[in-house]
C-alpha cells in the first residue's frame, strides 16, 4: 500500500539490433540473451515484447556494407528502414523508435563524416548534420514514431528537426540522447553493433563521466533546438544525472541501461555470484525512482515476463 515507486512493463523501452538476411538469429557474445537479427525475427521479438505490456522498441542497424560516410543509415532501403516498415506493418500500435547515429554505418566507427587526413583525422560536425537529416526524414517515411539521435553532435536536434519539418514529418518526435558520457560501459553495445571505432575514442564530442552541471546545459540546448524527450546515458552510474534532470526540466526523461551495465549482471549470475532476476529488479526500480520516466533496457522483455508471472 505504502511503496513508493511502481515499475510496470509500460515504463520500458526493448533494444533490437537488425541485420540482412532471413531467420537469423545470431548471439552476441558479450550480451547472453540477446541477438542480432533478420527483420523477421525482429518482428517475431517485437510481437513477443508486445504481447507483455512493453509499449515500445528501439531498432539499431547492422548493414551488410559501411562506407566511410554510413550511406546505408540514409538509404530508403536501409536495413533500420526495411525493419521499421515491417514492424508498423505487424505491430501498428507498436512505438517503434530508430537510433540515429552514423556510427553503425561507417567502416571507420565514428559517429560522423571524418575530416583531415594523417592519423588523428576530426569529425565534420556541419557535413555530418546534413546527412543526420537525411537519416532522420528517411526513417520517418518508413513508419518511425521517434527518431533517436545519439550522437551528440553540436545542432543535430535542430538540423533533424528542420530536415523532417521540410519533409512532411513535423510529428515525428526527436528523443536526444541528451547527456550521452563517454563510458566504458558500452563495450558490448560496440560488439553487437559491429561499431567500435577503428581508431581513437569518442571523448571529443561525448561528455566527461565527472561532469553533472555539463549535462544540465547539453539537455537545455537540446529542447530549445526541439527535442520531445531527453535521455540520459549510461544510467546505473549516473542516477544523480537523472535526478538532477528531472528535477530541473518539466519534460520526458528516458534512461538507457546500457550494453555493460546488462553484462555485469548476466556474468555475475551466471557465475552464481548473484540472484540475476532481483538484481535486474532492484537496478530497474532504482533508475525508476532516481527520476527516469522510461527505461530503455536489454532486460524489458525479462523484465515484463517477471512482472506478468506475479
Amino acid at each position: 500500500m505504502v511503496r513508493e515507486t511502481e515499475l510496470t512493463a509500460n515504463d520500458l523501452i526493448q533494444p533490437f539490433f537488425v541485420l540482412p538476411g532471413k531467420n537469423v538469429r545470431r548471439a552476441v557474445r558479450s550480451m547472453p540473451g540477446v541477438f542480432q537479427l533478420s527483420v523477421d525475427q525482429v518482428v517475431k521479438d517485437a510481437r513477443a515484447v508486445a504481447k507483455l505490456g512493453v509499449p515500445a522498441v528501439i531498432l539499431f542497424g547492422v548493414p551488410e556494407k559501411k562506407d566511410p560516410v554510413g550511406r546505408d543509415a540514409y538509404d530508403s532501403d536501409g536495413i533500420v528502414q526495411r525493419a521499421v516498415r515491417s514492424v508498423k506493418s505487424a505491430l501498428p500500435d507498436l512505438l517503434v523508435i530508430t537510433d540515429l547515429c552514423l556510427c553503425e554505418y561507417t567502416d571507420h566507427g565514428h559517429c560522423g563524416v571524418l575530416r583531415g587526413n594523417g592519423k588523428n583525422p576530426e569529425i565534420d560536425n556541419d557535413a555530418t548534420l546534413e546527412l543526420l537529416g537525411k537519416t532522420a526524414l528517411v526513417q520517418a517515411e518508413a513508419g518511425a514514431d521517434w527518431v533517436a539521435p545519439s550522437g551528440m553532435m553540436d545542432g543535430a536536434v535542430s538540423a533533424i528537426r528542420r530536415a523532417l519539418e521540410r519533409g512532411g514529418k513535423k510529428n515525428t518526435a526527436i528523443l536526444a540522447y541528451a547527456a550521452k558520457y563517454a563510458s566504458a560501459f558500452y563495450g558490448p553495445f560496440r560488439d553487437a553493433a559491429q561499431s567500435a571505432p577503428a581508431f581513437g575514442d569518442r571523448r571529443t564530442h561525448q561528455m566527461d563521466p565527472a561532469n553533472g552541471r555539463e549535462a544540465l546545459h547539453e539537455v537545455a540546448l537540446d529542447l530549445k533546438e526541439g527535442a520531445d524527450m531527453v535521455m540520459v546515458k549510461p544510467a546505473l552510474s549516473y542516477l544523480d544525472v537523472i535526478r538532477r534532470v528531472r528535477e530541473r526540466f518539466d519534460v520526458p526523461v528516458a534512461a538507457y541501461n546500457v550494453s555493460g551495465e546488462y553484462a555485469l549482471v548476466k556474468a555475475a549470475e551466471a557465475k552464481g555470484w548473484v540472484d540475476g532476476p532481483r538484481v535486474m529488479e532492484e537496478i530497474l526500480l532504482s533508475i525508476k525512482r532516481a527520476g527516469a520516466d522510461v527505461i530503455l533496457t536489454y532486460h524489458a522483455q525479462e523484465m515484463a515476463q517477471r512482472l506478468a508471472d506475479r
